[in-house]
């Protein structure tokens, strides 16, 4: 009798549908100077997911996940992240809900002279007391779990270099370890692997999808190669204008919903104008 008094909560909780990590209704951003960057979005994002943003320059995707952050408040809508209203909430609680949460930076905003030890251990700087982060900028406390992330981006060389003495593909792996080492629910990957050439970048997306799957986070990640997006996330989302124009598995992708997607309107008016030449022209010699 008292063992199925105890099973009854289990069972009441695995029956429960778990909380979407992020959720979206009629999400709205206006710039400062009236700009709309972000229009109407509906979206829904599982635990665990593992979601490709594309779309055109300009069309709103940096702009989502600096609210997907928190970093910036939307103008309309409602926004829940890992079961939280970030606006909702006190700043304190606001801050909290930021250390659960990864942003990896197009161009990572490192201090050049710090060393890449320091710049990777800074991931934890919001789990950790004053003291011992302070301590960490001065003498690092865990050079042995930088590494460890660093090599799985094969940078494990260029633990206690300074970083403006990397390229701009090696700075871009080391805000990748600096999330691997943070070990976020929410991982929000702004155009990571940009700078780096086609290999790298593949093995890159590779290790980031890989640590989601392992630990069940949540990974968004906006990307300009179309093709690094079909192949490496199960889930590719479209955003043109602010708006979302589709949304669905990256099988089912098609080559006319990309040309839609990417279809520039005055670049294509503007090659219509252009007078063809009467005669080959003539390039003089310099």
């Amino acid at each position: 009798m008292s063992s199925s008094a105890t099973a009854s909560p289990v069972q009441s909780r695995s029956t429960t549908a778990p909380v979407p990590c992020l959720r979206l209704s009629g999400l709205g951003h206006r710039h400062a100077n009236e700009q709309v960057a972000l229009q109407d979005v509906e979206l829904e994002v599982a635990q665990g997911e593992r979601v490709a943003v594309i779309g055109p320059s300009g069309a709103g995707k940096t702009t989502l996940l600096r609210l997907l952050a928190s970093h910036i408040q939307p103008s309309t809508g409602h926004l829940e992240v890992l079961g939280c209203a970030p606006w909702s909430v006190s700043a304190g609680a606001r801050q909290k809900l930021r250390k659960r949460i990864g942003l990896i930076h197009q161009a990572p905003p490192i201090p050049p002279r710090q060393r890449v030890v320091t710049a990777v251990l800074a991931g934890r700087l919001g789990q950790w007391s004053l003291g011992r982060s302070l301590i960490s900028l001065l003498h690092p406390l865990d050079s042995r779990g930088a590494a460890e992330a660093l090599g799985r981006l094969d940078l494990t060389d260029k633990l206690y270099v300074r970083c403006d003495q990397l390229s701009g593909g090696q700075l871009q792996r080391v805000g990748i370890a600096r999330v691997l080492y943070q070990q976020p629910e929410l991982i929000l990957a702004d155009e990571p692997v940009s700078a780096m050439d086609p290999v790298l970048a593949a093995y890159s997306l590779n290790v980031l999808n890989r640590e989601a799957m392992r630990r069940r986070a949540t990974l968004l990640a906006s990307l300009h190669a179309v093709e690094l997006a079909l192949e490496h996330f199960p889930r590719v989302i479209g955003v043109r204008a602010g708006r979302i124009l589709f949304d669905k598995p990256s099988a089912e992708v098609t080559p006319a919903e990309l040309e839609a997607l990417y279809a520039n309107e005055q670049l294509d008016s503007d090659q219509a104008k252009l007078p063809l030449p009467s005669s080959p022209l003539h390039i003089p010699r310099c």
